[in-house]
């Protein structure tokens, strides 16, 4: 069993144990109304915009749409960006407490050296597989895709945005 196992919020009933068990082929989470209906929509827009500048005569009414709609995709862009770092600082702070507490004490002192990108993938490894993992990504500096692939008792994330 996970120590370190990833549980349910309160008022989430059932909901985890009906979820498709997650591993490396399905763990991207892909948010369909926002990656499927708005930025495709925000994109047309700016395409329209574009468009709309070329051929109308009123120049500084279609800049000034176009700038509006250049504006509104990037507070959509953004507004994802920065809550994914929120969610990696979070991250971060959570893989080096459970590193500290299941790595051999020659490992902890390399805990920083460990990249974001490593650590955002360590997650993933169950608390048996941690320490190998994590040897495997400083002494090989192993990217994020092989520590994924390498995991072999896969420790879901289902609260990633």
């Amino acid at each position: 069993s996970n120590r370190y196992e990833v549980t349910k919020s309160p008022g989430q009933g059932n909901q985890m144990a009906e979820k498709t068990p997650q591993t490396y082929e399905n763990h991207a989470k892909t948010v369909p109304l926002f990656h499927y209906f708005t930025m495709p929509l925000l994109l047309v827009n700016v395409l329209w915009s574009i468009y709309r500048l070329t051929q109308s005569d009123p120049f500084a009414d279609s800049l000034v749409a176009l700038a509006a709609a250049v504006a509104v995709l990037f507070v959509a862009f953004f507004s994802r960006t920065n809550a994914l770092k929120a969610q990696d600082r979070v991250i971060r702070l959570e893989e080096r407490l459970r590193m500290q507490d299941l790595l051999p004490v020659e490992s902890k002192s390399r805990i920083n050296e460990i990249t974001i990108s490593q650590i955002l993938a360590l997650r993933f490894a169950s608390d048996e597989e941690l320490p190998t993992l994590v040897k495997t990504a400083l002494d090989d500096n192993a990217d994020a895709k092989s520590i994924k692939q390498a995991i072999k008792n896969w420790r879901a994330d289902y609260h990633r945005l």
